[in-house]
């Protein structure tokens, strides 16, 4: 996609997520892969000051260019699209349901089957690491594997999708679910589902939002 389109794209994402709640000032970063590396949203500026051409653009081997330096977290970012040849876009919040499970350091178990969304059985919390380096970045790749979300401890969430758009979409998802979980927390121990019902919704998500051969053939998608 022309780099141009991808600026203007990546800014209104970092807007976005401010204006849904996953952010709030300068906290959290957004970045989408391009033919010269990848753009990333800068370092300490408020997006809603910010321009296309303030986003960085960042090379594999970790140069840059840009009117403002990169976001601190561009190794994260960087080592995940390194990683992971099916990730477009990566985004990092400090959302409020996701921080608070974040801070108790407490990864999300089967409690609810939409956890599949994010590719398995259950979220991990990778471990603290201070912001920036790369010990955060080796982390939150081991919490990432066979997943594309997660959370960081005492510190936010992890989310990789195909595009910015559907990145987007699966943070806010993410950030719902860990709502969800930590109202149900409120009330005691939720009743988690079994590795059986989790592999069975797990086979269902494989076709999860593509083209179905027949709405009565008994495989529907989650809702």
């Amino acid at each position: 996609m022309n780099e141009n389109v991808l600026r203007a794209g990546l800014l209104a994402t970092a807007r976005s997520m401010a204006s849904s709640g996953l952010n709030a000032g300068t906290a959290g970063n957004a970045s989408v892969r391009c033919a010269r590396g990848f753009l990333i949203t800068p370092s300490g500026r408020s997006y809603e000051d910010c321009t296309d051409g303030d986003m960085a653009l960042v090379a594999m081997d970790g140069s840059w260019q840009g009117p403002y330096a990169p976001s601190s977290e561009w190794r994260i970012h960087r080592d995940i699209l390194a990683a992971h040849p099916e990730a477009g876009a990566v985004l990092h919040a400090h959302s409020p349901f996701a921080t608070a499970l974040a801070c108790l350091r407490r990864g999300i178990p089967p409690f609810h089957y939409m956890i599949a969304r994010f590719g398995g059985d259950d979220i991990r919390c990778a471990p603290y690491a201070t912001f920036g380096t790369q010990a955060l970045s080796d982390g939150a790749l081991a919490a990432l594997e066979g997943r594309n979300a997660c959370l960081l401890a005492n510190h936010g969430m992890l989310v990789f999708g195909t595009d910015l758009r559907r990145s987007l979409a699966l943070a806010i998802e993410f950030e719902t679910l860990c709502e969800q979980y930590w109202r149900t927390c409120q009330l005691g121990q939720p009743t988690l589902l079994s590795a059986a019902e989790m592999a069975e919704v797990i086979a269902r998500f494989q076709s999860y939002g593509t083209p179905q051969a027949s709405a009565t053939d008994g495989h529907a998608a989650p809702d």
